[in-house]
């Protein structure tokens, strides 16, 4: 059979508009279901139960690595029946409707209801931000595969920063309808759930229309394997041939570490907030709106200078201001410090995330999008397995120690995985898309009950 390439079918700006659309959208959920409202209202849940506020903060980061665990086993497997099949728009399509479904059940939770149907309320809770969480999480892998088909090299820095930019103009969007929310409808304190899951379905729509299927991805050797089973071949390929794409493998690494930090960071930014800097819940929406705004130009001015000097200079610089960020945050005491941290934090967290995603889209060749970008999110993935759960073990080793000096140690150890990652990155190359052509990896030797297909 002869290989197909994803150029048989173009881009265009109205694809673009649509894959812009779709960041534009999801943030919804992130900001105020992953980031502000809902851990603190998951936390109180928790700690009315308990009577245990380190526990309960704990709590939150060990529901997100649970998530977690599921996507990074099923994401790269996926990704490459989603390649194999040329079936992402179908995969995109299910998760948001999962994400969006049970974001908006989290609307009925009561928190002056202890129990329902024999459970508690806060176990009803972790279950709905789970799979809610899992829906959101499990459609990012072929979110992300259309960058590559939709950007060339000179541009994947600018077009991924317009992404996150439009995001956080949705995440904006979203913070002033929950204010808004909490200002008229103050006897609902869950409303702004439902409201961020209309938000999502609404904008997915358009957006997922716009954008474009490309014929399959199949290798001559993969003839007469079925399409389940190709993802794990696949993935066992893409493990085998990662060490062929040089600097990638390091690259991976320091990815992990970062992006487990800046996971954590945004778990539990909000509620660091709340037991550090006494933010109230309208507080902290205020603050995360300052965020927002900082990220937006962020993503655009990191974007273009990633496009002049390179993703990999880019984001070191980007990892820099995280670093500078979190120290302040450690050894911040004044509100005003916590504000412009906020804002410190918001142009590193637009800037270094659209900067790695465009950095790793150079590496890989055009065939492997899904299957590749499902190894990317597989690193991110089991990186938010680990930062949550770090942040969240510290908490709970505390033990009786006041909930302010319990956050500002957990968030000390985060600092340290930005670290390691800044000096691993000295050592991985500017990757160029298409260096690595797929004509210069061979084939590794099917497996026995691959052969026997």
């Amino acid at each position: 059979m002869e290989q197909e390439t994803v150029q048989t079918i173009p881009t265009d700006r109205k694809e673009r508009l649509g894959w812009y659309l779709y960041d534009f959208a999801n943030t919804s959920f992130t900001v105020l279901i992953v980031t502000t409202l809902f851990p603190r209202f998951f936390s109180r849940l928790v700690q009315s139960a308990t009577g245990n506020a380190n526990l309960a903060d704990a709590m939150w980061g060990f529901a997100g690595s649970i998530t977690m665990i599921i996507i990074a086993i099923s994401s790269p497997i996926l990704g490459a029946i989603a390649d194999y099949s040329g079936a992402k728009k179908k995969f995109l399509v299910f998760y948001t409707g999962l994400c969006v479904t049970f974001n908006a059940l989290l609307y009925f939770l009561r928190a002056d209801i202890p129990t329902f149907l024999g459970i508690e309320m806060w176990v009803w809770a972790m279950i709905l931000f789970i799979i809610a969480n899992i829906g959101f999480q499990g459609a990012l892998p072929f979110y992300n595969a259309w960058l590559p088909e939709i950007s060339t090299d000179e541009n994947i820095g600018r077009i991924g920063g317009y992404g996150f930019a439009a995001g956080y103009v949705g995440a904006m969007l979203t913070i002033l309808i929950a204010l808004y929310s909490y200002t008229h409808f103050t006897d609902q304190p869950t409303l702004p759930y439902l409201l961020s899951a209309l938000f999502f379905l609404i904008f997915a729509i358009p957006s997922i229309a716009f954008l474009k299927n490309r014929p399959p991805a199949r290798r001559p050797e993969e003839e007469g394997i079925s399409m389940y089973k190709i993802g794990f071949v696949r993935v066992r390929r893409t493990i085998s041939e990662l060490k062929l794409y040089k600097g990638l493998p390091l690259f991976l690494v320091a990815y992990f570490l970062f992006s487990d930090a800046i996971t954590t960071v945004i778990y539990y930014a909000s509620l660091f907030a709340e037991k550090v800097y006494a933010f109230s819940d309208t507080d902290i929406l205020l603050f995360f709106v300052v965020t927002q705004f900082a990220a937006i130009p962020g993503a655009f001015i990191f974007g273009r200078i990633a496009d002049k000097i390179g993703t990999r200079k880019t984001l070191i610089i980007t990892l820099f201001i995280w670093v500078i960020a979190l120290l302040m945050a450690y050894f911040g005491t004044d509100v005003l410090v916590w504000w412009i941290v906020g804002m410190i934090a918001g142009v590193g967290m637009g800037s270094s995330q659209s900067t790695a995603r465009s950095m790793y889209g150079q590496f890989i060749p055009e065939e492997k999008k899904a299957e590749m970008y499902g190894f990317y999110a597989l690193t991110g993935k089991f990186a938010a397995i680990l930062g949550p759960l770090v942040y969240g073990t510290v908490l709970v080793a505390m033990g009786g120690a006041a909930s302010p000096v319990a956050h500002r140690t957990a968030m000390l150890t985060i600092l340290l995985f930005f670290a390691i990652a800044l000096l691993l990155l000295k050592w991985v190359p500017q990757p160029k898309k298409g260096e690595t052509a797929p004509s210069d990896i061979p084939p590794i030797p099917p497996d026995d009950w691959v052969a026997e297909q």
